[in-house]
This record gives C-alpha cells, sequence and structure tokens, in this order.
C-alpha cells in the first residue's frame, strides 16, 4: 500500500491510498478557490447538556451535481475537481465545507446559559473508489481492505490532533437519507467532545460492568450469537445481526467478535474478514424491495482520551425505507420525545434479509 500525501489549491490537506506502490500522486490543483472558512460555533444547551454545532458557510455547500461536473471524480481536461489525479484508488481530503476545523474566527457570547466555543476539529471526504456509478457493494475485497487501512489511518492521525475526542467514519448513501453528492464516499467528523450517543452508551456499559462485571457489548453478541435468530451473517472474526430492539426498519449491527477498542486494532486477517460479509450484507439490504436501500453506515470506536476500557468497535447500519414504496419518517414521538416506534418487527427483518439470495 502507497499513502501519498498533497495539498489542494486552498491549503488542504488530500491523502491518497493506492495498490500499487508505482502510482504517481503528481498531479496539481490548478483551480482557484476561495479562502476557507472559519470554523463553526458551538454553542452549549444546558437543557439537553449537548453541544450544538451551528455553521453557516454549509447552506452554499455543492449540492446533487451533475454526473459530468462531480467534484469528486478524478480530474479531466476541462474539469478540475477536489482529487487532481487522473485516477485513484482511495483518496481522503479535508473537507471544503466543515462542520469543525482550526481555521478559527472570531466568537462572542450570546447571552443567556449557553455557552460560545470555536467549533474546532476536522471533517474530512473518504472517496472510496474513482467509479460514480458505482457503491461499496460493488466493491472488491481488495478496495474495501484498502478503506479500512484508509480509515485506521485517519482514526490514528486525527486522534493526535488537539481538541479532537471522538472520531466518527461514516457513510450516507441515498437520496432519501439526504446526501448532497452521489459519488460512493463517507466521511470521517473528528468533534471536540464525545458526543450524546457515545456517551450513553458508555454510560450504559459502565453501569452494566458494576452491576455484573462483564462487558455489555461482549454479552449482546454472545447472546445474539446463542439466540441466532435475529443473525443475519457471520464468519471467523465478525457478526452480523439485527439488534433486538431495533429503532429502525431495517438495522443491522456488525460486531467484531472480539473486543478491540477502534479501527487501529484490526489486523490483517480481520480486516480481509469484513469486506466479504459486509458487501454481501449491503446486497441484501438492496435485493429487499429491488430498489436501491438508502441507509447510514456508522462506524462506533472509542473515544480518544475517555471511555476506551468499555468501547467495542462495531458498525451500526441502518435504513429508512420500510417497505417498497414507504420510508420512516421521524415525526412527534421520534424528533419530539426521542422515542422510536419501529413498523417491522426485527426478526422478520432478520428472516427477510437472510432469505435474500
Amino acid at each position: 500500500m502507497k499513502r501519498t500525501v498533497t495539498q489542494l489549491a486552498d491549503g488542504r490537506e488530500l491523502i491518497y491510498f493506492d495498490h500499487d506502490e508505482n502510482a504517481d500522486r503528481g498531479a496539481a490543483d490548478t483551480r482557484e478557490l476561495p479562502p476557507r472558512p472559519a470554523a463553526s460555533e458551538l454553542r452549549y444547551d444546558p437543557v439537553m447538556d449537548e453541544w450544538i454545532a451551528i455553521a453557516g458557510h454549509r447552506q452554499g455547500r455543492t449540492f446533487l451535481p451533475p454526473t459530468d461536473e462531480c467534484p469528486l471524480c478524478p480530474s479531466r481536461p476541462g474539469h478540475a475537481t477536489e482529487i487532481p489525479a487522473a485516477d485513484y484508488d482511495v483518496a481522503v481530503f479535508e473537507n471544503r465545507f466543515p462542520s469543525f476545523s482550526f481555521n478559527l474566527g472570531h466568537y462572542e457570547d450570546v447571552g443567556g446559559l449557553s455557552e460560545v466555543r470555536p467549533g474546532v476539529g476536522r471533517c474530512e471526504v473518504v472517496c472510496f473508489t474513482s467509479r460514480h456509478d458505482s457503491s461499496f457493494s460493488r466493491l472488491s475485497p481488495e478496495q474495501v481492505d484498502l478503506v479500512l487501512v484508509a480509515l485506521a489511518d485517519r482514526t490514528d492521525h486525527l486522534s493526535r490532533l488537539d481538541g479532537v475526542e471522538q472520531v466518527f467514519p461514516f457513510e450516507n448513501r441515498g437520496a432519501e437519507i439526504g446526501i448532497t453528492l452521489a459519488h460512493p464516499h463517507g466521511q470521517i467528523y473528528a468533534y471536540p467532545y464525545v458526543t450524546p450517543r457515545t456517551r450513553q452508551m458508555l454510560a450504559s456499559a459502565a453501569r452494566y460492568r458494576e452491576r455484573t462485571g462483564g462487558d455489555l457489548f461482549a454479552d449482546v453478541l454472545a447472546a445474539e450469537r446463542k439466540a441466532e435468530t435475529r443473525v443475519v451473517a457471520s464468519n471467523e472474526h465478525w457478526t452480523a445481526f439485527v439488534p433486538a430492539a431495533a429503532r429502525w426498519p431495517f438495522e443491522v449491527h456488525v460486531y467484531l467478535n472480539r473486543r478491540a477498542a477502534d479501527l487501529r486494532e484490526l489486523d490483517a486477517e480481520e480486516r480481509a474478514a469484513f469486506g466479504p460479509l459486509y458487501t454481501d450484507l449491503l446486497r441484501r439490504l438492496d435485493g429487499l424491495f429491488g430498489v436501491t436501500m438508502p441507509y447510514v453506515a456508522a462506524w462506533h470506536q472509542a473515544p480518544v482520551r475517555t471511555g476506551r476500557d468499555l468501547a467495542y468497535l462495531h458498525l451500526q447500519l441502518f435504513s429508512i425505507r420500510r417497505a417498497a414504496q414507504k420510508l420512516k419518517y421521524l415525526a412527534g414521538s421520534e424528533s419530539a420525545m426521542g422515542a422510536f416506534v419501529n413498523d417491522v418487527l426485527p426478526e422478520e427483518a432478520a428472516r427477510m434479509l437472510r432469505e435474500q439470495p
């Protein structure tokens, strides 16, 4: 694997990850770009004990351009993109419209009980392939392995930045989810705080350990493997199952069969085993209703400094589609109260996914 670090025209970092050690990554970004925006501001919500990022500059980000104007495709004569090379395997670069960055601006007190801080951190875009018409489900095992290598590399780098408390790799897929670019890609958020969901999960794990002496995530995995009814797929290193209390119509958690804190701890065999299982799972989702399935794929890994002994690396994959022509909307109960009502029995969802050819 070859790793090449370069810069875009406005100073943002671009990293190529290549199978070919002789890949030429000398192409320069010839665009004239505006100055990079100042970092968002964080405002504290004392009622919910949460930080909210206010990032007005993101209103102007690129929105569903035509294929021939895609900014994530390789550059070609007459169309310079975010990736100057004429082709690439995996490319990672700093987001041009970031929710968090180290390019600090001016931040004023807004009064009330809210506290204001700079939205320090970093947001990166991860291009899985140069093929615009592809998808993660179509990646070869070798390409998936390279994506995991890139995610581990970025987790390591971002975890070392001052002010970063959590690194979150994820993929949004499908117009129904709200994507702004159709090219196969994911993102990485390096947050300046531990996110609310992670705090809640770690608090649950801490209470479970105090009560039982056990590891919550390992015991959930063991119980699902024993019950079998919600397991969709498994191999020597990974298990994919629908959680018993799934929030989403089609939700699958993919657990490593041993505890690891984050993606940096995966060995070569575990990376190799992930690709075939995960891409098969994505194809099963697409086969449910004969339409491309919108989804969010979220890697849950340990925060940088807190709860590392409690966290358990796993991926949570879920779709908002509940039937061929129906979506699950987060309306009153979910949006206002955070109280989910699922329309699909988890055991039925698991059965439907297992029975896909």
